[in-house]
């Protein structure tokens, strides 16, 4: 596989953020009253017709969705799964499945159980007798009335209580309206953007199918995208989620997966790499003209990576789309950072055996020969050749030099969000930024290697020149 030499870098910052902040459409003008039929779920008229000729052509991914419900396989989500199988065959036993889950007597419901029981009260609507209906209904009013999720990052929670109140808007007084507006107003204009603008970590990367559900549902019902709100967030995480993924895929039960960046000991979780890979299938449905959606979707469509579990199977058939064209994926950033949350991920190459090193929450990653090493903090890398980028990280976070033959360095590492005097060989003293993860990205020009010595900025730039030209001598 050819290698690519191209570099992402996004200089956008709080600035460019901002300015989707400030384009968002006034929080007076929003209607959040839900009046469309039912399916209002994810099931678009477009994408039902989809899944419906995908049964139709026997394609192997309806062939292995079916093989798991008509066999009796237990699904890892079984209100979910049953109700979109009876949304694409109209077989009345399928929702008799989801709805004797659905009204069986459990526990009180987690976000996961609710989204569920939305998910079959909002598909399964045909099949359901008025006191199935009624019974249901009441279990997810009455989970809805529970107080709102108490964790700003709980991604998950919000969105479970957007599916409950589209599902329900008939049976509601306002139609949806308080609810959602609550979500909207008060918790991701009010709590999230804000988080994203300082560069805070705020939407854990685990949830992000659940945020693109949310997505999909607000776009569907209310005609609304969040995204407005956080452009800068936005613009490149297809490209942010693609490249932190590990080069060498990871052998489960059923098929081959690409796995997330993780932190935790052992062994990955393919529960966390099949729901990773159904929010790839998710972003590339939100959105599939963007040119980083087309190369997300060449990076998926290789069959031997299509989940055949209980879990992501169900996932697949929904969302992906092999009729939807993609870009190579070889030609994808070999270098991709992200300056508002200080992340770098970087490989020398698409290919399998690529050494990649990651830098994400706060914690820098090595992955080489197979391996996975996650550094202490503090530890340096001994710097990595990708394309044309050196990719390295600091000793210490107020001074380090190094010997730079390309056209861009990055050292991870640094004193975040700080000035650094950047001193390059036979160039002017230049005065540089780290972001808000203390990497300072420093654009080397000239031909051959240079030395590049970097210093924390504690004084007037020409008294940092002359501490540092005492300490070359």
């Amino acid at each position: 596989m050819a290698s690519s030499s191209l570099i992402v870098v996004r200089w956008l910052g709080v600035g460019l953020l901002g300015v989707g902040l400030l384009g968002a459409q006034n929080s007076a003008d929003d209607d959040f009253h839900v009046y469309r039929d039912a399916p209002r779920l994810l099931l678009t008229p477009q994408r039902l017709r989809l899944l419906q000729r995908e049964r139709e052509r026997q394609s192997p991914r309806w062939e292995q969705f079916e093989a798991l419900i008509s066999g009796g396989a237990p699904m890892a989500e079984p209100g979910f799964a049953w109700a979109l199988y009876y949304q694409v065959t109209r077989q009345v036993s399928a929702a008799k499945q989801a709805i004797d889950w659905a009204l069986k007597d459990m526990a009180e419901p987690n976000a996961s159980v609710l989204r569920q029981l939305a998910l079959v009260f909002d598909w399964c609507g045909p099949a359901l007798t008025p006191a199935e209906s009624d019974r249901l209904a009441a279990k997810i009013q009455t989970a809805l009335a529970k107080p709102a999720v108490a964790s700003i990052n709980d991604v998950r929670g919000q969105n479970a209580r957007v599916f409950a109140a589209i599902a329900l808007a008939d049976r509601l007084p306002d139609q949806g309206n308080a609810v959602l507006s609550e979500i909207v107003q008060n918790w991701w204009r009010a709590e999230i953007v804000p988080q994203l603008a300082a560069g805070r970590a705020v939407l854990p990367r685990e949830q992000r199918y659940d945020l693109y559900e949310m997505l999909h549902v607000l776009r569907d019902n209310v005609k609304m995208d969040l995204r407005e709100s956080a452009a800068g967030y936005f613009k490149d995480l297809p490209l942010a989620h693609m490249t932190g993924h590990y080069p060498a895929p990871f052998t489960g039960a059923e098929n081959e997966f690409l796995v997330p960046v993780y932190l935790h000991d052992g062994d990955p979780d393919p529960a966390d790499a099949a729901m990773s890979r159904a929010a790839a299938l998710a972003m590339v449905a939100y959105d599939t003209n963007a040119p980083n959606s087309q190369l997300l979707q060449g990076w998926l469509i290789r069959d031997r990576f299509i989940m055949r579990g209980s879990l992501g199977s169900v996932y697949e058939f929904l969302w992906a789309n092999p009729y939807q064209p993609g870009l190579n994926y070889d030609h994808a950033p070999l270098v991709f950072h992200e300056p508002y949350s200080g992340e770098v991920f970087a490989r020398t190459s698409w290919d399998e055996d690529a050494t990649w090193i990651g830098y994400f929450d706060g914690r820098l990653q090595l992955f080489q020969n197979g391996r996975l090493q996650t550094l202490r903090q503090g530890a340096a890398v001994s710097p990595v050749q990708v394309g044309t980028a050196t990719i390295t990280s600091a000793p210490a976070k107020n001074s380090a030099q190094f010997h730079v033959a390309n056209e861009t360095l990055f050292v991870l590492g640094l004193a975040p969000r700080s000035e650094y005097a950047v001193e390059i060989d036979d160039q002017e003293l230049e005065l540089l930024d780290t972001d808000v993860g203390g990497t300072l990205s420093v654009p080397i020009s000239g031909n051959g290697e240079v030395g590049v010595r970097v210093k924390l900025r504690g004084s007037s730039a020409e008294g940092v020149k002359g501490m540092m030209a005492d300490e070359i001598k």
